[in-house]
């Protein structure tokens, strides 16, 4: 199966990238997320355990031009990188992430780029993919200089959720229905690698014994992708999670093993080889290290002894085998040296107000890490 923009004329316009001026001056703080949204239903008034002397300093605020919630980061190059958040947030750095200028489309007003919600950004070697909301998809072949806007068909089933590129004129996208696309012409076609969607799936499949599966009406959400392009899934409503790997015709679904609702999923070091992790409503961090196969019913998921007080935790990665970070609400941080088997706190954002939502390694690019959040809060890994 697949779909070409339908009917639809592909626009030549280039959008060029110019710093912005002022443009930005009346847009104000923005509100509270759809993440922001989600982690308030896991955090509690319990603050978590206090810094003491001893708690550890290793990330540093970093000056953006604009105060918005941060969704994604990205480098193509180790200096050359983007930064996408809300209210039309887009931001370059050309020294790794020491500081930021604040980009804007030439032939997209004020008014009709603060509409947008940047969510995804994905580029390798000069070739980069962003995804706004209301849906909207660029792409750029020259890293950053100029910008096209790519139509999507009125067929594609579910709003885009990520892209993931993959070369020169390639990427792979994924859909809120667990619809999953590829391309190798910029956009011009793409091809269905999953032939259903996940609802239809789990309603053929109404006696497969996952909870919360039958009849299911929903979407899935926070996709993640492997380095070999295994993804995980879960339930909009966090009952369970999905899993999918390339030559699979559809997405298996998976228990979650507890009566705690799923916050986030991700692979452990970015490779289901290595395992899978799993936080919970509550701030539980649940951690399974085998190399577990994505068609198994369960995993042999680990509690870690982390003590948020609480706190909702939204995102996991490893800086290492052995030394992990976990971020979460009230810009709370946890840091790891034993591969995520205990967790200690880390006071880096203890005074500042927010909450953080993703955090990332770049090793490729002498592992420089960055952990995002609200309020346009940029954390940098100074270690």
């Amino acid at each position: 199966m697949a779909f070409a923009p339908s009917g639809q004329t592909r626009s030549n316009t280039q959008l060029q990238m110019s710093q912005m001026d002022d443009r930005r001056s009346f847009v104000t703080k923005t509100g509270s997320a759809a993440a922001a949204a989600a982690l308030a239903t896991a955090t509690t008034t319990v603050a978590p355990q206090a810094a003491s002397a001893a708690a550890s300093t290793q990330w540093t605020a970093v000056d953006l031009p604009f105060t918005d919630t941060l969704y994604d980061i990205d480098f193509d190059t180790e200096n050359h990188g983007y930064l996408v958040g809300s209210r039309g947030s887009f931001a370059e750095t050309n020294d790794g992430g020491v500081t930021w200028e604040a980009r804007s489309f030439s032939n997209l007003d004020a008014e009709e780029e603060v509409t947008y919600r940047f969510t995804v950004s994905s580029f390798t070697e000069g070739e980069g993919w962003v995804l706004g909301k209301p849906t909207l998809m660029l792409h750029t072949k020259d890293s950053g200089k100029t910008w096209e806007r790519i139509p999507l068909s009125p067929k594609l089933p579910g709003e885009p959720t990520s892209i993931t590129c993959l070369g020169p004129g390639k990427a792979e996208m994924t859909t809120s229905s667990g619809a999953i696309y590829v391309t190798e012409n910029a956009g011009r076609n793409w091809k269905a690698q999953v032939k259903e969607t996940i609802d239809a799936t789990l309603n053929r499949i109404s006696s497969s014994g996952v909870s919360g599966a039958s009849y299911f009406t929903g979407n899935i959400i926070n996709q993640v992708r492997d380095n070999d392009g295994a993804y995980l899934a879960v339930s909009s409503r966090g009952n369970f999670f999905l899993t999918w790997e390339p030559g699979n015709d559809f997405w298996i679904p998976h228990n979650r093993g507890t009566p705690r609702r799923i916050q986030n999923m991700g692979f452990v070091d970015g490779d289901i080889k290595k395992g899978v992790w799993m936080t919970l409503n509550g701030g539980k961090l649940l951690i399974c290290n085998d190399s577990t196969s994505l068609s198994a019913d369960t995993f042999d998921f680990k509690e870690a002894n982390i003590k948020t007080g609480g706190y909702g935790l939204t995102d996991v990665a490893w800086r290492n085998k052995d030394e992990v970070w976990a971020v979460g609400g009230s810009n709370t941080m946890y840091i790891s040296k034993d591969g995520g088997k205990n967790f200690a706190f880390d006071k880096s954002a203890n005074n500042i107000p927010g909450n953080l939502y993703n955090v990332k390694f770049f090793k490729e690019f002498g592992n420089k890490g960055f952990a995002l959040g609200s309020n346009g809060l940029l954390l940098r890994y100074t270690g």
